[in-house]
């Protein structure tokens, strides 16, 4: 048994953030972390290997597209799947490396195994139990389940069983529209599948800017991505290795099939809060969520919760802020998270990505705004990169110019995007960074030109 001032429960990206930063700012710190290497789902089978067979495909998308345009002449390279997922898999490696070589920098203790919390100020590991002043719960989340498919990681698969397929599948059918299934979706298509997304909504990525979608579902579809919308899947067998997915259209309640070799289950993800004991100690729940009050503390004193086990977006990068916030309110100073400041990004090609307000949010709210837009197609850096489909949309308040959002279709969007939150930070309003002078020829340009768009007119459209 060791004795801590915060034990934290998972070494994802909220994890284990929390637990640099609180061993920064003087804590005696551990983290418990089940799995063989550190980082969560996002290093280990999500968000890194991802974004690798992302780069991967993206870039034989251009040798066997645009090489040619660009003088760039030669035999087109062939696909080499498991050389594919060595490289994923040597970026997963470096990455998780890299958290457990900051654990040791940082002297944070890595306590091996999955944790539960038997009472409020201890934390029970395998037959060892430890005691911390204050625990973190941030065990992240899970593929969430759809009644009538059985996910057996061979033919219907998860984003972790997609991430180890030993060949591309001939047909793929992903289920559900979101940033997961439009991610691995177009990783498949560029390397030679024909995917089809279905999808229960009307619209892909729901909860996006409208027109957003329907832009990005008419490059998606350019790309050759058949869609499936307004569609709810009821179930999937597999017969010879090979699936039949179910499904009834919504409009006029007509069934249909599809065959496919594989099938990925990609309809969000729910809290991983098993096994932790919480209904014992009391603490609350909301929806299956962890409710927690204004500074992450749960309704059970000196019991904490950050990232996909509470409310608000599962995203990486939200529960490294929160992991930030809770070891600074733990170690008495003022944490804060602006929740309004989140970006969003999908990492298909174009990119897209987005902070802040929807047009849609603000006509509900009945908040009067303009709307600045850019198209990539003006921007003189897109256009030599064969990027110029897309556009920056900027919306701001109509009587302030206060910014309010942003969303981006094209280019790099999930960097540009960050030049807004910054905006958005310091309360900005779309002039100061119309007048902030960008580099040429950069794809940041697309970006003042949207706020110039906001004021007097883009200059390039």
């Amino acid at each position: 048994m060791a004795e801590y001032d915060v034990i934290i429960i998972g070494a994802g990206p909220g994890g284990y953030v929390c637990a640099i930063r609180c061993a920064q700012l003087g804590l005696k710190t551990a983290c418990v972390e089940g799995r063989e290497t550190l980082g969560g789902t996002c290093l280990n089978v999500g968000c890194i290997p991802s974004k690798a067979m992302l780069h991967a495909s993206e870039l034989y998308h251009e040798a066997t597209t645009n090489f040619t345009k660009m003088g760039l002449m030669g035999q087109s390279p062939s696909i080499d799947l498991p050389k594919m997922l060595e490289y994923k898999q040597d970026s997963v490696n470096s990455n998780t490396g890299g958290i457990e070589f900051l654990f040791k920098k940082n002297k944070v203790d890595w306590i091996k195994g999955y944790g539960s919390i038997p009472e409020a100020g201890k934390v029970t590991v395998g037959d060892t139990t430890h005691t911390a002043k204050h625990i973190v719960i941030a065990t992240g989340s899970e593929a969430a389940s759809l009644p009538g498919v059985e996910v057996d990681e061979k033919v219907v698969v998860t984003s972790t069983g997609a991430l180890e397929l030993s060949k591309v599948p001939n047909k793929m059918v992903v289920i559900g529209g979101g940033v997961i299934g439009l991610e691995l979706g177009s990783v498949y298509s560029r390397l030679g599948a024909e995917v089809t997304v279905i999808e229960f909504q009307d619209a892909i990525v729901p909860g996006a800017d409208g027109e957003i979608q329907k832009n990005f579902l008419k490059m998606l579809k350019k790309q050759g991505l058949k869609f499936e919308l307004g569609a709810a899947v009821s179930g999937t067998t597999i017969k010879n290795k090979k699936a039949t997915v179910s499904y009834k259209k919504r409009k006029d309640d007509s069934e249909h099939e599809i065959d496919a070799d594989i099938v990925l289950l990609a309809t969000g993800r729910r809290p991983y809060t098993d096994n932790l004991g919480l209904d014992a100690l009391g603490v609350e729940m909301e929806r299956g969520m962890i409710k927690t009050d204004g500074h992450w503390g749960t309704n059970v004193k000196g019991i904490y919760a950050i990232g996909d086990v509470i409310a608000g977006p599962m995203l990486a990068h939200k529960a490294e802020d929160e992991g930030m916030a809770v070891a600074e309110t733990i170690a008495g100073q003022k944490g804060h998270v602006n929740y309004g400041v989140i970006p969003g990004v999908i990492y298909t090609h174009p990119e897209v990505a987005n902070v802040g307000k929807t047009e849609e949010q603000l006509k509900e709210e009945g908040r009067k705004y303009k709307v600045g837009k850019f198209p990539f197609m003006g921007n003189a850096r897109a256009k030599s990169h064969f990027a110029g489909e897309g556009f920056v949309k900027m919306i701001v308040d109509a009587e302030t110019d206060r910014i309010l959002g942003a969303h981006v279709i094209g280019p790099m969007a999930g960097d540009l995007i960050h030049e807004v939150c910054v905006a958005m930070e310091f309360g900005a309003a779309a002039e100061d960074l119309a007048r902030t002078c960008h580099a040429h020829p950069t794809f940041s340009e697309a970006m003042r030109e949207a706020a110039l768009a906001c004021g007097d007119g883009a200059i390039h459209a």
